[in-house]
């Protein structure tokens, strides 16, 4: 699996070894972090990105809904559960702390994008480099800085050893993929596949190409991407 696949909800918990019903997911099997985000219209937290697409500004999480919180939007997100343990947003804030402060390398982080209901976005590896807390207007809200990084998907590493800028990525905004999807019909542009696809640059990066346009961004299926890879190369 790589960075801009198109996956099932099955198939991504698949993949990372365990049922992901949380959308912050710390140190999973002792490996990478998970996180689930998504930029659409309706999504419950405010998930952006920043510096040309290379660093995503992902929102903490709320507070469960139960009888005693009916109405988490209007309570503190929070660090702490009752018993003094940390939440994810707790976990993940101190992963970056102890970064910043140079205890630590960089926590290593794995995004998944839900573009549609059952249909997810493989965001690839970041680097936890940041984390506060500012008022939303109504109550205060965590908010963690990851830069985006070229990682193997083999590397099930915790954390990484250093920040190198040369390794930073951009990621195809969320808008630019919503737009394929439904351009191209949410099959492959060369055989209509439907299964095993990959947001693919018609014109890569190395040769100037850009993921801030959708006329530069295509669905294949993965014969077809391969097949075009390895004609540009």
């Amino acid at each position: 699996m790589a960075k801009g696949d198109v996956l099932t909800y099955f198939e991504m918990c698949q993949h990372e070894g365990t049922s992901l019903q949380r959308g912050m997911n710390f140190r999973l099997h002792g490996r990478h972090s998970v996180i689930l985000m998504s930029r659409n219209a309706n999504a419950p937290y405010a998930d952006r990105l920043e510096e040309e697409g290379t660093v995503l500004i992902y929102e903490g999480h709320d507070v469960p809904k139960t009888a005693d919180a009916p109405v988490p939007k209007i309570l503190d997100q929070p660090e702490f559960l009752p018993s003094g343990r940390p939440t994810e947003n707790g976990k993940f804030a101190a992963a970056a702390r102890a970064f910043k402060s140079g205890k630590k390398g960089p926590d290593i982080v794995k995004a998944y994008e839900k573009l549609r209901k059952g249909i997810w976005a493989d965001n690839g590896y970041f680097h936890l480099v940041d984390a506060w807390t500012e008022n939303d207007g109504r109550r205060d809200v965590f908010k963690f800085k990851l830069m985006a990084v070229d990682i193997e998907d083999s590397d099930q590493a915790a954390e990484g050893s250093s920040v190198d800028d040369s390794h930073r990525r951009r990621l195809i905004p969320s808008v630019i993929k919503q737009a394929v999807w439904k351009r191209d019909g949410g099959k492959c542009v060369e055989c209509g596949a439907t299964d095993e696809l990959h947001f693919d640059h018609i014109l890569p990066f190395s040769k100037g190409g850009t993921s801030l346009s959708a006329a530069n961004v295509q669905l294949l299926c993965a014969r077809h991407n391969l097949a075009k890879s390895a004609r540009i190369q």
